[in-house]
Parts: C-alpha cells; structure tokens; sequence
C-alpha cells in the first residue's frame, strides 16, 4: 500500500477481524501519538501490514501521514526493516530534492492489540494509479509523462547509485504525488483547521493514562498556532476551491517514490520473487536473479501505462496456460524472441521452454513492435511513437545488464522534448531543459 497518500486502499475496508491482539491498532480521530506530539485526523487508507492517518504534528504545526504497523512479531520485523530502509534514504537526503518519501519520526506505540511500530512520513498526495483513474485511462500529455518520468528516474537513480537500493516494487500504486488532486482534500490548501482532541472531549491517548505535563505543553502550544493559523484566514479569506474538472491541466504532477516495505539492499536479497506481476522483469518470472535493472523493467512498464492509460502486460494465463506463460509470450509478442543464452540461465528454464528457447505450450505468437502498437492501437504520431519507443525499447531488453541506468534514461533525448499540443498525435519540437540529478 502506499505508506503517504492521501487515496489509500481504493474500493475496500480492512476486515474488522483483524482488529485483535497482533493485528491492528484501533484509532479514533483525536487519539495521540508519541508523547501527544502526533495527533490522528482523518484515516488515510490501509494495508495488509497496518494503517496509515493523517495526523497533526504539534511539534512543526504540519500535517503528516502516521503509519501504524500490526503488533504480531512478523510485523513488526517487517517494518523494522523498512525503517531501517527509510532511515537511510533519509540520510542522504538532507535537501529532500530526491523524489523519494521522507522518514520524519518512528516509535512505538502500546494498545490494547499489542506494541505497534510506528512511522511518520511525509504527508503526500494521490497515487499515480488514481491520477491514471482520474484521467479515464486515456494517454496522458506527453509533456506530463515526461514531467513524472523525470521524478521516478531521480529517485530511482538515488536509490540505486547512491544508496545501493532495489526498490522491487515500482509500479503507479507506488508513486504519489506532491498533493491531492483535488486541493480540497489538501489539509493546507482547503484550510482544514487542525482536531486537537477527540470530538467527544476526554482522554485522547490511547492508553487511558492522565495527559502529561508535556502532553499538556504541546497542546497548549498546538492551539495557540491553529488559533493564529485560523487568525490569518480570517484576515485573508480562504480560497473556496471548486470541484475539479476531469482534466490534468493544473495539476502538479511532481512525484516521489514511497512504499519500501518489500525495498533491499541491492547484495542482501531475502526473496526471489519481486515486483507485482503487470511489472515483473523477465529475469524474476524466469528465476535468473535480479539486480538494480528490474526497477528499470517496471519503470519502462510504468511510463507507458501513463503515456497510454493501459498496463503494458496483462497476464491472465487464458486457455490453461499459467500467469508465467502468458506473461513470456506477451514480452515476446512485444520486444522478439528471447535470447537463449537468457532463457537458459533462468533456473525454471525448463517450465517454460524446449530445447531451442522457444516457449513448449504457446506457439502461435503475434508480434507487434512497440512503435507500431503506439501508433496502431494508440493513435500517436509517426514521430512521437519513434521517440518514446526509442526511450522505452533499451530499458525493455531481455538481458537486464544492457538496460540503461537510471542516471543513463535521465540523460535521454526524449526528457528534453517539450510539446505544443495536449494530445499525444501532434508533432514534438525540441527544447532543452536542464536536468537535476
């Protein structure tokens, strides 16, 4: 799930029954956190790990996303882990210039379910999977596209060269943007006044200890700044913002990367099954092992879902043919034969393929280059169909050691075109842009 946004879990509730010793922790909005530094607003979305509110910082007066982690040990376990993750990311990110989401705060938390591990994140918005929704699945503008590429590749290149971090999980569920696409779900855009304690009055701690005198310090400092926040407001007038009309124009599409619960240390693998599968490298699917590059394979699948309002590969294994199958024929459909020198090296070489490398049970394929399916199938012009494909195909090779680096797409001609038009079917013209790795 996506630890920050403000979208969450999208059609569904997390099962009440989970809510017992070990599972989640109960919280009503008010509740406090961390000595009453944190308090609960509003639920953000949940996971099958933990929960994720929206809560007052009263130590900064800002709004950030706490995260509250199942009590049972293997919980636990994970999100230390992904502290232990997050922390360092944090570290080297001091100007917070690298599109990736930032640890704040951590502690625990102690309830009727158990001790909880919690994060404070940055508080951030949508998802580029409701971003996608929000624009009916169709193609984004290119010069979106290129706008939120750019985001992904600096935090991605971040990740890899300078933290030594695979990712593993990269896909639009995963990637949030600044703020909400709607200012007024924005707590700062809307003017959300900040809920100090629960609307029913009394104790707001959780642990129905007396509020302490720090608790008490904090609170009282905390409504003195909601009470000036408000005084200005008043002074200025809050902008009264209209319901969004379903268009991308005006819409900040600056992004960072969040979720890295399933995140390694690039030579400390602990699974050999990575990424969700519409965004799994060949090398995962084949069991050949797994560097950096595979966050690239669903960065290439990523950026055209955005460009085309479509997933890149759906493997449904139809006609008796598993998930694995389905999914090797469509990469070739796309992008030929697979190597044998690659196909061979994959420790279930033998599940998929004969002697020569070609697949045993699916034999009738329909090859479609990626250029033509763009133009073909997604009306885009000659030359703009060239021009992505010709950025996508290399990050898109079977042999995951001749991908481009992120550092390497970051340098791409394809970056540094700017188009005139919305649409996706109208010439590009070049216009430099400098690029900030």
């Amino acid at each position: 799930m996506s630890c920050s946004s403000s979208s969450g879990s999208e059609e569904e509730e997390e099962e009440f029954e989970s809510y017992r010793k070990g599972g989640y922790h109960a919280v009503r909005v008010g509740d406090s956190f961390n000595g009453g530094r944190y308090i609960a607003q509003r639920k953000l979305g949940w996971g099958q790990f933990s929960t994720v509110w929206l809560a007052y910082d009263t130590l900064t007066s800002e709004f950030v996303a706490l995260k509250i982690q199942k009590s049972a040990p293997q919980f636990a376990q994970a999100a230390l882990h992904e502290i232990e993750i997050l922390s360092a990311i944090a570290d080297g990110d001091l100007t917070h210039s690298k599109c990736v989401v930032r640890l704040i705060d951590h502690f625990k938390h102690t309830g009727p379910n158990g001790q909880h591990l919690c994060m404070v994140l940055e508080y951030l918005g949508d998802s580029l999977l409701r971003l996608i929704r929000y624009n009916r699945h169709k193609g984004m503008n290119l010069n979106k596209v290129r706008e939120i590429c750019r985001c992904i590749l600096i935090g991605l290149d971040y990740l890899h060269r300078e933290r030594n971090i695979i990712h593993t999980d990269l896909k639009p569920e995963n990637i949030l943007l600044n703020s909400p696409i709607d200012p007024s779900k924005d707590p700062v855009k809307s003017g959300f006044t900040p809920i100090l304690e629960r609307p029913e009055g009394g104790n707001h701690n959780g642990g129905g200890v007396s509020m302490s005198l720090i608790e008490k310090k904090l609170k009282r400092r905390a409504k003195m700044a909601v009470a000036r926040i408000s005084q200005r407001r008043t002074s200025m007038g809050v902008a009264q913002h209209p319901k969004p009309e379903r268009s991308l124009e005006g819409i900040d599409v600056r992004c960072k990367v969040v979720d890295f619960g399933n995140a390694c240390w690039a030579d400390q693998q602990f699974m050999e099954e990575i990424q969700t599968r519409q965004y799994r490298a060949p090398e995962v699917v084949i069991r050949s092992g797994y560097t950096m590059s595979a966050d690239m394979w669903s960065f290439a699948c990523t950026a055209f879902e955005l460009a085309t309002g479509d997933m890149l590969f759906t493997p449904e294994g139809r006609q008796g043919f598993t998930d694995d199958e389905d999914h090797l024929a469509q990469m070739m459909e796309l992008l030929g034969k697979m190597p044998k020198k690659i196909s061979s090296g994959g420790a279930r070489f033998k599940d998929f393929f004969d002697r020569y490398g070609d697949l045993k049970r699916i034999k009738r394929l329909k090859y479609w280059s990626l250029d033509r399916l763009l133009v073909d199938k997604y009306k885009f012009s000659e030359e703009n169909a060239r021009d992505f494909a010709e950025f996508l195909c290399p990050i898109l090779d079977f042999a995951p050691e001749k991908r481009p680096t992120a550092q390497q797409c970051l340098q791409h001609p394809w970056l540094n075109l700017t188009s005139n038009d919305t649409s996706n079917d109208k010439k590009l013209t070049a216009g430099m842009k400098t690029l900030q790795i």
